[in-house]
């Protein structure tokens, strides 16, 4: 009773948020419902194979179709020089029959797509792969999918992980329920105290028109939205945790302090750990990860290098790829080890070309995506060679975890940038017009905001026995001190929002 009661709150939270896309939802969760009890029930290995081909296809489609139109029929103009417009086949219809009147030469964005339709796919792989059963009750499964701490931002939920829970009784202990409200409270305090006050005082400004700030301003606002995409990113799943746990479900921890990360690799074991999980065991272990490669290695390859080719609109392009695909492959043919090598780090750039696109199709995400498969490639290489990888006293370790932060830092550029002039924009001025003597005067006209970066990253790098110290701290607290912090932190959060609302960073994937 209580699955299907939070299942529909969850359906009308979504409803609320995003009108008639909740049919898109139910389409998703309809069909991979009837999918998994298809490969559970079926007998022979090709079927179920072909089911879960289906799963992928029917899912992918559906996001293809509302994340990446535009980026086709401009590519297709682009190369063929035709004139296609977008049509939203989806806005058509709910105009015929729901009696709605959206734009059909539009196509927005359905609020948690990105989410929910790798929710659904990992599913029926897991199905397929017998880690679960498939869900009996179409409204478990439909709870599963739509559960709505999480369903816009994630954290990514495996079902062998959340759906089990469904089965248990409900409990919330009094230890559990003072974490959940350390959790919630942590959250707001990431997302509107930090992020959203050095976002719009200082981080938007810079972005929105690079060229009429120094550049020592670009640079600290760049470290700037290092920090604020982090709280407002790991804020908003903090708040998705401590909400769930109030309801006696526990949702995997996304976010493990991923600036103290020494190398590229350990940064993404703890950054978006649920995306980084989903990726490596639904697409880089099944390319063949470092084992070598598959013929889903060369399929994704050619993929995306057909949309690499499609987003620059160029056919030199293709040229440039065509001779680099020769030259590798006369490599690998006459030289084993570079063979086995090459696959294996293909493997890896697929899988990071594809989580830039995961975020959109545009230069910047795949640049973005890109640099991040490189940087790992080069960590991999480095790791084997250097002579100083092994050194683990404080001075290598803050060198590693410097290294490695300004690394992450410079690829967010074409992250946050809003386009690929103001990227070279935010470069240039910081390469060539840094004005260091206007440093002194900066730093006091931002003060507020570069006091609340430093706070922000001091607390961001505290040792985890301080972090566990203090969340230990609140949550054996008397019940009228939890609620007095509360409130105070209510207040603060009040004091500190915007007169416009800021919305999460990851609510536009």
């Amino acid at each position: 009773m209580r699955n299907a009661f939070l299942f529909f709150v969850s359906l009308f939270f979504y409803y609320k948020t995003s009108g008639l896309f909740i049919s898109i939802l139910l389409f998703s969760t309809l069909s991979d419902y009837i999918i998994g009890h298809l490969i559970h029930s079926s007998k022979k290995e090709a079927v179920k194979k072909l089911f879960v081909a289906t799963s992928v296809i029917i899912n992918l489609f559906v996001l293809c179709y509302f994340k990446y139109a535009y980026f086709f029929t401009d590519s297709c103009n682009a190369f063929f020089h035709t004139k296609y417009e977008v049509f939203n086949h989806f806005a058509h219809w709910c105009n015929l029959n729901a009696g709605a009147s959206f734009e059909v030469n539009k196509i927005l964005l359905p609020v948690g797509i990105s989410f929910y339709t790798f929710q659904t796919i990992s599913y029926a792989v897991d199905v397929y792969r017998k880690k679960i059963k498939p869900v009996k009750s179409i409204l478990d499964f439909g709870f599963y999918v739509s559960f709505f701490p999480q369903l816009v931002a994630g954290p990514i939920v495996r079902a062998a992980d959340f759906i089990p829970q469904l089965y248990k009784p409900y409990q919330l202990s009094k230890y559990n329920f003072g974490l959940a409200l350390f959790w919630i409270l942590k959250g707001l305090t990431k997302k509107v105290i930090i992020g959203d006050y050095i976002a719009v005082n200082f981080i938007d400004r810079i972005f929105d028109n690079p060229m009429m700030f120094t550049g020592f301003e670009n640079l600290m606002a760049l470290y700037g939205y290092s920090l604020q995409v982090y709280a407002d990113f790991s804020g908003y799943t903090d708040i998705a945790i401590g909400i769930a746990l109030l309801m006696g479900f526990s949702l995997p921890k996304n976010f493990n302090s991923p600036y103290k990360a020494k190398n590229v690799g350990e940064f993404w074991k703890r950054w978006h750990i649920s995306l980084s999980g989903w990726l490596k065991d639904y697409l880089y272990i099944p390319l063949g990860g470092n084992r070598g490669g598959s013929i889903g290695t060369w399929i994704a390859l050619v993929f995306i290098i057909g949309f690499i080719v499609m987003l620059s609109g160029k056919m030199i392009v293709l040229y440039g790829f065509i001779w680099a695909a020769l030259l590798l492959t006369f490599l690998a043919i006459w030289i084993k080890s570079f063979r086995a090598w090459l696959t294996t780090n293909i493997n890896l750039l697929i899988t990071m070309l594809l989580g830039g696109l995961w975020h959109g199709a545009s230069w910047q995400f795949v640049i973005w995506g890109g640099l991040n498969g490189l940087g790992l490639v080069v960590y991999k290489l480095w790791r084997k060679i250097s002579p100083y990888e092994k050194y683990d006293n404080a001075l290598a370790l803050v060198v590693k975890v410097f290294v490695t932060f300004n690394f992450i830092t410079f690829t967010r550029i074409w992250f946050r940038a809003e386009n690929m002039e103001s990227t070279w924009q935010i470069i240039d001025q910081i390469g060539t017009n840094f004005n260091a003597s206007l440093i002194p005067e900066i730093l006091v006209s931002y003060s507020n905001v570069f006091a609340m970066m430093l706070i922000g990253f001091v607390v961001h790098w505290l040792p985890v026995k301080v972090k566990d110290w203090y969340r230990e701290t609140f949550i054996s607290l008397p019940l009228t001190l939890k609620i007095i912090i509360s409130a105070i932190t209510v207040f603060a959060v009040y004091q500190a929002m915007s007169s416009e609302l800021q919305a999460f960073i990851y609510f536009q994937f």
